[in-house]
């Protein structure tokens, strides 16, 4: 229909057809279209498998009911799954107008699950049936795999991570990017690197980690108050950058024949460090057997060339395994990448059953839970509110209004999902705990004059064990510290501070057993620290011995100050009984009485007592 301008009148467009009376209208965005028809197209995308306006067809029937057509850009409830990995970024597809001008391209959203009417938020009153206690089986006794008998140094530690085989080819494949490295163009000297001098480049490495400057040069610059004399005496400045910037550990030939393969199923997309990071992950796991609880953690999240993920020992933080993901795994990382990282860490053939598993927002999943359920291992993690397959009831549920220590729980089966009202509203999904056994948590309140008071609150168990176990790995300082855009040289010092850090906390537990004193990680680096770099801790005292065999004036000086008539010079006794020279002197030994001669090109002093 065509309303014109001078008079106002509706007239029949010549390529609508007008439906009959009886039919219901439609809601139509399209204002030229008719209001009781709808026209719609029809066009299923390869990519989002949406459907999408293609042809014209006109629906019109007796008696239908009013349909609204559904805006391009909004996708359907069921066309995203937070369960899957989005490989590509959004790129949403959107009908034209009949000027052929395309809507703006919006972001996508998941769309919302429906509510479940039929359950509603339990609160801290109400009773939780405790989940059966899965049996604890693990595959070895927990703890370091060796005799608490046998005497380990940190470096005999620290050397079944980092061994002289893996360090022999290390220093190999360095030599060879050194090379190459200068045929580009580089303008420094080169020696190859051996074994023993990379475990003192490694001792320096740990050494700046006790020690904190803020730049690498600092630790070299001299003529100042704040100098550091250790490194210089280790190694020289220019090396010490020269081994860092060619540092290899992969054979850097065959990495071009692995990148000919980009694309392909052959191609390795952590071929340059899979060398150190095979020879790692087998002694982690080897080594020491872990407890009952474990700690899953995304080590850096923050970085976009690669996510470094380590499964933990809740206890005392040992990393037990780890795994890395590069490239687009590492800036589309999905839920199905977090999940597959989970179930292939926790290995019950290399771990056994019955352990418990925390991990933060990044992995929680109900689809993981009950995975991991059904392998016999227990789960317990932080959660998103728009996480899938979670209670989205809204019956007796917190709200903003609720007080601080709001308790609201639903169980689904062996899933327990918990909320509770702190500064803000905390999600938690178990399989492991009851939703409240009385735990209570202090928090510091401000009233509005800005008096401080201690307030106890309820906490729900989950919540309690979360914080309990989740904060026992530490970030690497060697990482943060040696700052560089090439993710491989950033896994290199990933990989020494995990080796230091295991080696650590074996060194302890065996001393433990010996009724020793453990040592804290800083005092361990720095015992470390000697060992690789060769020096000895303990400062050397020279012992201050009494002796009359000093130089003294030959002649005392004159009260008056005034000249001595002799000059107070004699004839040196050296001189003339074994040179046959007359020399004069000012100085004689306080303890032989016989004048000689102490200069720079002439010391008879050192030599008459030789002599003697």
């Amino acid at each position: 229909m065509v309303r014109t301008r001078r008079s106002g009148r509706v007239e029949p467009d010549t390529k609508e057809q007008v439906c009959s009376d009886d039919t219901q209208p439609s809601q139509v965005k399209d204002a030229d279209q008719p209001k009781d028809c709808k026209m719609v197209t029809q066009r299923r995308t390869r990519r989002r498998g949406r459907v999408e306006p293609d042809e014209k067809e006109q629906v019109c029937s007796e008696g239908a009911q009013s349909s609204q057509v559904k805006d391009a850009d909004q996708p359907d409830e069921d066309d995203h799954d937070t369960d899957e990995l989005d490989e590509e970024a959004s790129s949403e597809s959107s009908t034209e107008g009949e000027d052929g001008s395309r809507p703006p391209k919006r972001r996508r959203r998941s769309s919302p699950q429906a509510a479940q009417p039929t359950q509603s938020w339990r609160t801290e009153e109400d009773s939780d049936e405790a989940p059966p206690e899965l049996a604890f089986h693990p595959a070895r006794t927990p703890g370091a795999q060796m005799s608490s008998a046998d005497t380990h140094t940190p470096l005999d530690l620290f050397k079944l991570f980092f061994t002289e085989e893996a360090v022999k080819t290390l220093c190999d494949n360095t030599n060879k990017q050194a090379a190459i490295t200068i045929a580009n163009g580089a303008k420094y000297k080169w020696t190859d690197v051996g074994v023993s001098e990379f475990y003192k480049f490694i001792g320096l490495i740990f050494y700046m980690s006790v020690i904190k400057l803020e730049h690498i040069e600092d630790y070299w610059r001299l003529k100042n108050i704040f100098s550091i004399p250790f490194p210089a005496t280790v190694m020289a400045r220019q090396r010490y950058r020269s081994i860092s910037a060619n540092i290899k550990m992969s054979d850097p030939h065959k990495d071009q024949e692995n990148d000919k393969k980009s694309g392909t199923p052959e191609h390795d997309s952590l071929f340059q460090a899979r060398p150190l990071l095979d020879t790692i992950r087998n002694a982690c796991k080897a080594l020491y057997h872990p407890h009952k609880n474990l700690a899953m953690h995304d080590r850096v999240s923050g970085s976009n060339h690669f996510r470094l993920f380590v499964l933990a020992d809740a206890g005392n933080g040992y990393i037990v395994d780890l795994a890395v993901f590069t490239g687009k795994h590492s800036r589309h990382m999905g839920r199905k990448v977090s999940c597959d990282a989970v179930l292939s860490l926790v290995d019950h053939s290399v771990l056994g059953s019955g352990y418990h598993v925390y991990m933060d927002i990044f992995f929680t999943s109900p689809k993981l839970f009950r995975a991991l359920h059904g392998r016999n291992m227990g789960a317990c993690g932080m959660h998103s509110y728009g996480i899938k397959n979670c209670p989205r009831s809204i019956s007796n549920a917190l709200t903003k209004s609720s007080g601080r220590g709001a308790i609201r729980w639903i169980r689904d089966g062996p899933l327990l999902f918990v909320k509770w009202m702190d500064a803000g509203e905390v999600c938690v999904c178990s399989t492991i705990h009851t939703a409240y056994t009385g735990d209570t948590v202090q928090r510091t309140v401000r009233s509005r004059k800005g008096a401080s008071t201690t307030k106890t609150y309820p906490c729900p168990s989950p919540v309690v064990d979360y914080h309990k176990h989740m904060g026992a790995v530490g970030v690497s300082d060697f990482a943060t510290l040696h700052k560089t855009l090439d993710q491989n040289r950033k896994l290199f010092f990933h990989f020494l501070d995990m080796a230091a850090r295991n080696a650590c906390i074996i060194y302890n537990e065996l001393v433990t057993q010996r009724q020793q004193t453990p040592l804290s990680y800083k005092a361990f680096l720095k015992e470390l620290t000697v060992q690789l770099c060769e020096v000895s801790n303990k400062r050397t005292h020279h012992k201050q011995v009494s002796s009359d065999h000093v130089p003294v004036p030959v002649v005392e000086p004159r009260p008056d100050g005034k000249p001595h008539p002799t000059h107070g010079r004699q004839i040196c006794a050296l001189g003339r009984k074994s040179r046959g020279k007359r020399h004069h002197t000012a100085w004689k030994c306080k303890g032989c009485g016989v004048p000689l001669c102490l200069k720079l090109d002439r010391n008879c002093f050192e030599e008459w007592h030789k002599s003697t």
